[in-house]
């Protein structure tokens, strides 16, 4: 695909004033929030399974949860869980601007390891993980105890900056989203899928 026609995919879905305003906010306290094609796969994928229970891991500003409930039912919790606080007091912020009330949102302070644990099994309908590359292995073992069956696993930036195609990149961030990617393939409990949107979302349906 080319760049212009990658440019164009990014751009099919206009984020609104409440998004561009909370990734304004993630640059400014130096995050990299997920690309609007990622946000609007996100909303897509949310909608597809009527979801009412979405965990993320990885709060950051708000934008993904803002895509992540704009695609939910009206009624449905997200949960959301994040080191920082400080960026969870932002993303407050921004939920509600985005006219969604507190009721929609779980926001948990906490490393995802130590919060993960204490979620019930097999009741989200969406686990969407934006961490640490060397995380998500981890990530991605907790969300499939997370989930129901039918149940989809998102997991953000697996094309590692664009090295992930190329054999002479061995830096860890690389080499740990190639062992993701292939272990999630070759596992009988998912049914995966990569997805070119933004920086790369590797999704699976739980068997």
């Amino acid at each position: 695909m080319t760049t212009q026609a990658l440019q164009f995919t990014e751009s099919y879905v206009a984020e609104d004033l409440v998004l561009r305003t909370a990734r304004s906010l993630a640059h400014e306290v130096g995050l990299d929030a997920i690309t609007p094609g990622a946000g609007a796969t996100l909303r897509l994928l949310a909608a597809a399974g009527n979801a009412r229970a979405i965990v993320e891991i990885g709060t950051g500003t708000g934008v993904s949860g803002i895509w992540l409930m704009r695609g939910m039912r009206p009624d449905g919790v997200l949960t959301t869980i994040d080191v920082e606080a400080e960026h969870q007091r932002i993303a407050r912020r921004i939920f509600l601007e985005a006219g969604f009330p507190s009721g929609r949102t779980r926001i948990i302070t906490g490393r995802a390891l130590d919060v993960l644990p204490r979620l019930a099994d097999g009741v989200y309908d969406l686990v969407f993980i934006d961490a640490e590359a060397t995380d998500n292995s981890a990530g991605v073992d907790a969300a499939l105890r997370l989930l129901r069956p039918g149940g989809v696993l998102v997991v953000n930036a697996v094309l590692a900056g664009g090295r992930i195609a190329d054999p002479a990149a061995r830096d860890l961030e690389t080499v740990t989203a190639r062992e993701l990617i292939k272990s999630v393939r070759e596992s009988e409990d998912w049914v995966p899928a990569l997805l070119p949107a933004g920086e790369g979302l590797l999704a699976a349906v739980k068997r």
